[in-house]
């Protein structure tokens, strides 16, 4: 519910119109440091303006947990988080308020927000529309019948992270006709595909951007895609200090109603969208001149379309990323199956674990290129081969597209090397053109066709004519120092050439002077090269040669490593003086004929985005070959069956000595609800797991560590497995399963895989069963795929209420352990039908522990007699036998209908045994009732 901020000060004055020249000369009316881009588009904060003088202090901020601009900016994320690349947002939260316009005296003085816009023109519709929507200081604006029911209203903000973390989008947007705030967040490419689809679903009414992604001059490829592809819609640009993640989880926690709280778990790692909707929500109470009541808002998380959606906690529970017993080590899926050769293809290895495809047309591709990089041995090194010779070309592009706004010489010096390294970069797509050149499936083929473009030529042909064809990228500082140096030809600029010889001779003097001293006091000297103190000597000798087992006086700033001594000399250090200062003259004139250069070929640099693109993929396809060079993988094909033959669990392969216990998975719309049973430590919650890493690695395009395997597409991927208490949010171990099995039960749906493991432990027996079963019972009314792994014996007995309900257990052996005469258990970690026949496990697992064994006595005769008293007559009637018996077949029958490829005479026998097996299940259950 909105609040509007009635001022007593005018009851009766209307408010001046925007297109007044009232309005006009009035300018800027509060210091909400909200800025506008020079765009010429109306903003949705129009109506701000044109509040009566006197009310200033009416558009104050009203909410107790908004920050002022006085206050400092956020700290950084706590470690440990779902998103480990967080340190650059928070970073970008320490800017200076930089204003693209100008303001009066009073209201910089003011200590409020301040908005800068240029003056509206007259009869805008959109502006009209959106008037009614948001009333301003309790006057009416335009009635409510001009507005359309489909005219735009929703704002929408956008953050990108920086850094490592470029092409991480967080997006909240709120529909000012309905209290509903929908937050996202998802990794997207350098095209922003992902972004521009949401937005024209959205079709916002005003977009909300950092002012820091739009610097005249230097604004962010982001930026750009949005402004044109959204030339209609309003833009307004605010301080980047107000994307503030912690402030945005304090709003959610404020605002969200009790049903749909479960969304801070969601998103409580998600940094960029809490960025996101931190401003949406600082921007709206502005305009709005309101704030939403408490609890009031529906507030949702949406994952990006065409991938899977798995939570933060999921994500750590199956360590996807981070291995929770050592974050250093690389025990994960990301650890298993990254190898790749470039920081691109690795980013995007982690986006995709993160969020899964779920477009199965998209995943085959994908394993078709892996196929035929398995197939062919002289692709696969070729083109591995090629791929490892890129640097980070996401990277080099982001720094080549930026203007710097001062010409120091670190800035020169950074432009040269850039330009250095996209010439290295262009010169390797003919290798890579060629390499793919004879490829048969249809993505590869794409990205030959890609590689095609003129306009790798183009640039190419461009710097070629101004940089010398042998500069090239090297390892080395000393190596880059001299390609940096010689990077430009001879002949275009006199003075750099003149420069240069003079840089040359120096470099010759030190060369001589380092050989005269060696010659002089008959040492083996050698000239060695740092960034940090430039030219200096070094030599490798016993101390012993040394006269009186010292060096020279001569020598200065001496260090020692074993018998490798490191030092200089005063004529050398000037020297080094004056070899810099030719070098800060070189780089300042190879820096404006690379600025020249860089102007010529912006034009055409878009082609680079689709390099970066294609490599990217290709490294991360590569990298999905090479982990099945080494381990047995199949890939997977995909149908409404999840169907595992002998799959083994990816991490723990890497871990162990010896290869896992491999297990079979047979889970149908007829059959989707596993429970599984066994002792501690059988292996219950690594099959869990195991399940849910070969459907991420399926749907990433990746082939999967099992015999046989065909996937159902995953919508959704959801875990309860962690039963630790969270000091943090003060839950003990109940209250965390009840809160993330609540975010299960209101977000699962049909398409959903589901692992629980141990729900109810926290609480006793009676209630723990309870809930369970409630639970059950619940995601059972679901076509979801769940696996349930309980201790909860009595809970195996909802098979006769539900058909569609499967025991599984792990079977255990008791082997006579002669040297202490008791009997010892001896796990299997094989999967097999029906519920478990050990009981007891727990006493067993106490009695070879240190427990005293009068205690261990007294448990099981206290255990013995509880069960007499509670266990009843569980065996299943007749009836829901035969009743089971014809669900099977029916499902079995509409399976093979759905997926079958068998030829006529194989289905006839399939058929055949199908109605022998239901014939025989019938009899049995007919002596059962006898």
């Amino acid at each position: 519910m909105l609040r509007p901020d009635i001022s007593p000060a005018f009851p009766s004055v209307p408010a001046a119109s925007p297109c007044s020249p009232e309005a006009r000369s009035r300018g800027p009316r509060y210091n909400f440091e909200l800025q506008e881009t020079p765009l010429g588009r109306p903003s949705a904060q129009a109506a701000s303006a044109s509040s009566p003088p006197g009310t200033s202090g009416a558009a104050g901020d009203r909410s107790g947990s908004s920050s002022l601009p006085g206050h400092p900016p956020s700290a950084l994320p706590p470690q440990g988080s779902y998103f480990r690349n967080k340190r650059s947002f928070a970073e970008n939260t320490h800017v200076s308020n930089v204003t693209l316009g100008t303001s009066s005296s009073s209201a910089r003085d003011s200590s409020y927000p301040q908005i800068l816009k240029s003056p509206l023109c007259a009869g805008n519709p959109q502006r009209s529309g959106y008037k009614s929507w948001t009333p301003q200081m309790g006057y009416s604006a335009t009635s409510s019948s001009a507005v359309s029911a489909h005219s735009p209203s929703v704002i929408v903000a956008v953050v990108e992270g920086r850094g490592l973390a470029r092409g991480e989008i967080g997006m909240a947007s709120i529909d000012l006709k309905s209290p509903q705030i929908v937050l996202s967040q998802f990794a997207d490419n350098t095209t922003y595909a992902k972004v521009i689809t949401k937005l024209k679903i959205l079709s916002p009414l005003e977009i909300i951007m950092s002012n820091t992604a739009c610097v005249v001059g230097n604004s962010t490829k982001l930026f750009t895609l949005i402004t044109e592809n959204f030339k209609n819609v309003n833009f307004t640009t605010i301080q980047r200090k107000y994307f503030n993640e912690t402030k945005g989880l304090e709003y959610i926690e404020q605002l969200c109603i009790a049903e749909f709280n479960t969304v801070l778990m969601e998103v409580q790692s998600k940094y960029y969208c809490l960025a996101a909707v931190a401003a949406l929500l600082k921007y709206v109470e502005f305009i709005q001149n309101s704030v939403y009541a408490p609890k009031s808002l529906k507030i949702c998380f949406q994952g990006s379309e065409q991938t899977a959606m798995i939570d933060s906690s999921s994500a750590q529970n199956l360590e996807l990323l981070i291995n929770n017993q050592d974050s250093r080590n690389n025990h994960t899926l990301f650890g298993v199956l990254n190898y790749t050769k470039t920081p691109g293809g690795s980013r995007r290895l982690r986006s995709n674990i993160l969020e899964p495809l779920v477009d199965v047309e998209t995943i085959s591709m994908r394993l078709d290129c892996v196929q035929e990089l398995l197939q062919d041995e002289e692709l696969f090194f070729g083109l591995q081969s090629v791929i490892a010779r890129f640097l980070d070309t996401e990277q080099l592009l982001s720094v080549l597209v930026q203007i710097p706004k001062q010409d120091t010489v670190n800035a020169a010096e950074s432009k040269i090397t850039n330009l250095i390294y996209l010439k290295h970069t262009l010169e390797l797509v003919d290798p890579l053109k060629i390499t793919l050149k004879n490829c048969n499936t249809p993505l590869l083929r794409a990205y030959y066709g890609s590689l095609e473009d003129k306009r790798f030529g183009i640039i190419l042909d461009k710097i070629k004519t101004v940089i010398n064809d042998d500069a090239r990228y090297m390892k080395g500082c000393l190596n880059m120092r001299t390609q940096k140096c010689y990077a430009v030809r001879s002949n275009i600029n006199e003075f750099l050439d003149i420069a240069r010889r003079t840089y040359t001779e120096i470099v010759d003097d030190i060369a001589g002077m380092i050989t005269q001293l060696a010659e002089k006091y008959s040492l083996p000297l050698r000239t060695s090269f740092s960034s940090a103190r430039g030219f200096f000597i070094q030599m490798t000798t016993d101390c012993t040669v040394l006269p009186n087992d010292q060096l020279p006086s001569e020598f200065i700033k001496i260090s020692k490593v074993k018998n490798s001594y490191s030092f200089t000399s005063a004529d050398l250090i000037k020297m080094n003086e004056r070899c810099q200062e030719s070098l800060r003259e070189i780089y300042h004139m190879t820096y404006m004929i690379v600025c020249k250069l860089l102007s010529e070929i912006y034009e055409h640099i878009h082609c680079l985005y689709k390099l970066s693109d294609t490599v990217s993929m290709l490294d991360m396809l590569l990298s999905f070959a090479h982990a099945c060079t080494l381990s047995d993988y199949v890939r997977p094909e995909f149908t409404d069956t999840l169907a595992i033959k002998q799959g083994w669990h990816p991490i723990l392969e890497r871990i162990s000595v010896e290869k896992p216990v491999p297990n079979n998975t047979y889970i149908t719309e007829g059959s989707n609800f596993f429970i599984i049973t066994g002792p501690n430590m059988s292996g219950k919650s690594t099959y869990l797991k195991q399940i849910a890493l070969c459907q991420i690695m399926a749907q990433i395009g990746s082939y999967v560590p099992a015999e046989y395997s065909s996937f159902r597409i995953a919508e959704q991927i959801f875990t309860r497995i962690s039963t630790d208490d969270d000091i943090e949010t003060n839950s003990s171990t109940f209250m965390k399963e009840m809160k993330e099995i609540a975010y299960i039960l209101h977000n699962a749906n049909d398409k959903s895989l589901i692992l629980i493991d141990e729900l109810g432990r926290g609480t006793n027996t009676e209630e723990g069963i309870g809930i369970c079963y409630a639970v059950c019972e619940h995601l059972l009314s679901l076509k979801a795929f769940t696996l349930f792994a309980t201790h909860f014996l009595e809970l195996c007995q909802i098979d006769g209420l539900y058909p569609n309900v499967e025991n599984m257990h792990f079977e255990v052996q008791h082997v006579k352990n002669t040297s202490r005469n008791k009997e010892a258990i001896l796990y299997t970690y094989k999967l097999s039908k029906g519920l478990t026949e050990e009981k007891n496990y727990g006493l067993k697992a106490a009695e070879v522990s240190s427990l005293p064994p009068s205690i261990v006595l007294d448990a099981k005769d206290i255990t013995t007699r509880i069960t007499r008293q509670i266990l009843q007559n569980q065996r299943s009637t007749p009836e829901m036998e035969r009743q089971r018996a014809v669900y099977h077949l029916a499902t079995r029958l509409v399976q093979t209908a759905r997926n079958s490829q068998l030829d006529p005479d194989s289905l006839r026998t399939y058929l055949s045994n199908l109605k022998k097996k239901y014939e025989a299940d019938f009899q049995d259950s007919g002596k059962t009732e006898e």
